[in-house]
Parts: structure tokens; sequence; C-alpha cells
């Protein structure tokens, strides 16, 4: 048999063309699923922007109670002397220990602003940054949300190496991301995993949507860099999920798209301008199920959504109709399953912001425009207030003042100007000892209350105090007119 030499080449040819391309299109789809990823120009970019945060907290000394350990051997049982010690505590003078933690930060501009997390420096006297380049700074509180736990520090520096911030709503689940900062003071540590799961609640904060991640995050992680493979921060490293303390798996960061509205606020007016809707509630499915464990079978018309369960009067919610039974399932038209959606959404607005809620009524769809207010129900601009708006000056009381009244602490009003305490009655002498159930020892702890009330709520000051005649006194102080 002839063998015709030119045309079996061309088929061997072909078939090899064939087999390439099907191994070149194996290799294709193959390459996302078992391929490596570098993520060595994420890290380059991170590590120089993740600094190392010491908090110093003073030594102190405070006043607490404690019982009498002779109590027992020389109270009066039978009340024949009339003991009037008899069960009290004695308050004493404690001298508390210096306290030294760790954490991490991240650079987000040359000129030295950091964000971190609220409890990296909640309560410290002396904050002092460290670079990967071991340059020191000592740094300032520019401001704090607890409620995201969330904040602002700046250290002086120019042309200062910062990580770009990107869009963490872009994230997706499965992507590869990288964990920067400073676990057990091992300085510019970097550990990698993907995005396991997105808006997820821990019930640890009054706003969340937290990022969770495979990345390992240990101790002194919290207010480090969770990075995206194109080097831009999309989270702040907040906390890791374990029974034990280290790390078995789970870790969560605060999304990028939650730090921007907290960082322009806290640089432009010193606190979070927080837009609220007013209502209470849960994630549908949530209430569904525990419907179904009651014996009962309710159908809302979805399974996704957020459950009303209050409406306060007053709100953007009331103003746009919603009522207990309905389900928000969108704002704006962005889709809304969950509560920490939810939270996400209007955690990027402000007092005054006009947005479009989509909700099932009875599962009729509706639709309302309303506008968003604060939790005071006003558009108005919170700021914290100081100890000026209370127009008076204070001190804390003498050794001898406590004797002769027989307390442990207070303040003196010691000068009444025009101010709020005037206005109430509140004159020079009378002690102030507790403001909304907090004891007022030094006028720091006025500072603090004074601030958290007016931001709240209820903006009011429940004072509670003794004239120097011994008669004691209580006083509600309206912050606002």
């Amino acid at each position: 048999m002839k063998l015709n030499l030119s045309k079996t080449m061309k088929t061997l040819a072909c078939a090899a063309a064939l087999i390439l391309t099907a191994g070149a299109f194996s290799t294709l789809i193959a390459a996302p699923v078992g391929g490596q990823v570098d993520l060595t120009y994420a890290a380059e970019k991170a590590v120089p922007a993740v600094v190392h945060i010491k908090y110093v907290q003073n030594s102190k000394v405070k006043t607490v109670e404690v019982e009498d350990p002779f109590g027992g051997f020389f109270s009066d049982p039978f009340g024949f002397f009339g003991n009037p010690n008899s069960g009290e505590k004695q308050r004493r003078q404690v001298q508390t220990p210096k306290r030294e933690a760790s954490g991490s930060g991240v650079l987000i501009s040359s000129d030295g602003f950091i964000v971190t997390n609220n409890h990296v420096v909640e309560g410290a006297d002396e904050l002092t940054v460290t670079l990967n380049d071991n340059r020191e700074y000592s740094a300032r509180i520019i401001g704090t949300d607890k409620t995201t736990d969330l904040a602002l520090i700046k250290i002086d520096g120019k042309s200062l190496p910062y990580l770009p911030v990107g869009d963490s709503d872009k994230l997706k689940v499965g992507e590869w991301v990288i964990a920067v900062g400073n676990p057990f003071n091992l300085n510019s540590t970097v550990t990698a995993g993907i995005v396991s799961a997105k808006a997820r609640s821990l019930y640890a904060n009054g706003v969340e949507s937290f990022i969770q991640t495979d990345a390992a995050i240990n101790q002194g992680n919290s207010g480090g860099a969770l990075v995206n493979t194109q080097g831009e921060l999309v989270g702040i490293n907040a906390m890791l999920y374990s029974q034990t303390g280290s790390y078995s798996g789970y870790g969560f960061a605060i999304p990028t798209t939650i730090m921007n509205k907290v960082v322009s606020d806290l640089k432009q007016y010193g606190t979070v301008q927080r837009a609220v809707l007013m209502i209470v509630g849960q994630d549908a499915h949530n209430y569904i199920d525990s419907e179904k464990n009651k014996g009962n079978e309710p159908d809302l018309g979805t399974n996704e959504g957020v459950y009303i369960q209050k409406v306060e009067d007053g709100g953007a919610g009331a103003d746009a109709g919603l009522v207990e039974g309905d389900v928000i399932t969108a704002i704006d038209g962005k889709k809304v399953t969950k509560m920490a959606e939810l939270q996400e959404v209007l955690a990027n607005k402000r007092p005054g912001d006009k947005v479009t809620v989509t909700y099932l009524h009875k599962k009729s769809k509706k639709e309302k425009t309303v506008t968003l207010k604060n939790s005071q129900g006003t558009t108005e601009v919170m700021k914290s207030a100081d100890l000026d708006i209370l127009g008076a000056n204070f001190k804390a009381i003498t050794d001898e003042q406590k004797k002769q009244l027989g307390i442990s602490y207070g303040l003196e009003i010691t000068k009444v100007n025009k101010g709020k305490l005037d206005e109430e009655g509140l004159t020079k002498g009378f002690i102030i000892q507790k403001v909304n159930e907090e004891p007022m020892k030094t006028i720091d702890d006025l500072q603090k209350v004074v601030k958290e009330a007016s931001t709240s709520k209820e903006p009011v000051l429940y004072i509670q105090g003794i004239y120097p005649t011994g008669k004691k006194k209580y006083f509600a102080i309206a912050l606002k007119d």
C-alpha cells in the first residue's frame, strides 16, 4: 500500500494542534482554580504603611468600694448598740497599675493620618507609633467612634508611606487578600487567605458589616490592614473569633465603605454624623425561623430583607410609612438581604440625605423617598458639647469636705456664669456626685459624660449631688433647646 506522507503529516499536525489547543484550553480553565496567586506586590505596598501602635495608660488614684473584712466580727446582730456601720462597704483609695498594650494602624495619607480600632487607643494617655523602618512618632487622637470600633489618629510627618483606599464593595467571596499587622509584637507580619464571607454580624458593635477572612488574625493585629491583590486597603482588621483567644480560622475586618465615612466625619466634625431610620429590626430569615420554632408558618412574601419589629415616632422610618411587620428589601435600589447590609448602606449617609426605601407591606411592594435624620430626630449636624455649655467652673472636693459630708468624691461648683446650670438653678457650692449614674471624681469625668450625652438619643444630664448643708438634690439638664 502506498503511503501518502504529505497527507499523513498534515493529519498528524492537525491532531497535534487539536491536542495542544485542548491542553491550552484545559490550562485556561484550571489556572484560576489551581494556579498560584502572586501576593508580593500587595505585601510590598502594605508593609511600609502598616504601623505598630504602643498604648500607655498611666497609673492613677481611684476610689473603690470594698467589703469590711471585720464586719461579721464587730457587727451588732441584735441592734442593742444601733451600729450604723453594720453591713456597709468601706471606700478606699487605690493606685491603679500602669497599663501598656499594643496594636496596629494603617497610614492612609502621606501627612500622617492613621486609621485603627477604637479599642486600640481608648483610654490612652500616651500613644507611640513605630513605622516599618523603625522611625518613632508621638500620636494624638483626632476622633474615635465606639459604634463602629474605629479611631483616627495623627502623627506629624511628611512624605510618609501610605496605602491607597480601595472599594470593599467590589470584593468577592473567594478573592485573595492579605492581612498585615503586628501580632504578639511581631512587627510587619503578613498572612494570606481569601474573603470567606461579607456583611457578617457578630453583635459586638452598634454598627457592623464585617468582611470575614481566613487570613490569620491574632492579638495585636487589631487596627491592621486587609489588602487586596492590587495593594489597596479594603478593610481594617478588628477581631478574631476564637474560643481559645488565638486564631482558629476566622478573622473579621471593618470594610472601607464604613471606614471612609467615619474618617471623613471625624476630620470634619470631630464626631460621626450618623443617619438612622429609627426602627428596630432583624434579618427576615431569622424572624421566619423563630416563628417556625413556635409552630407558626409566617409568609412575608420573601425570605430576605430586614423584618421590622418596631418603628419609633418622629423618625425617617415612620415618615416612610413603615410599620411593624414590613420588610425592607432595598435602599436606593441596592438590594438589602439582612440587617448588616442595611447598616452598611446607612453608614455612608448623613442626616439630611434623601433615600428611597423599598419594602414589602403585607407582601405588596412599596417605595418611599424620605429624608434621613439623626438619633435625636433632626437633620442638624451633631457636635460633641464641651464643658462650656454648662457655664460653670468646677474643682474636686477636698479631704475636709469629704469628711464633713461623709462622701468620698464629688465636683464642687466654684462659679456659675450664663449656661445650662444657671438656667436650672444650680448654684455655687453645690457638689455634683453623679451624672447619668457615673461618679464624678475629676473634671475629665464630667467632660466625658457631657460629650457622650450631647450626641446621644436623649441629650440630658441627670445630676445627683449635695449642698454644703448636707441636703441632697437632683436635677435634669437638657443640653438641647
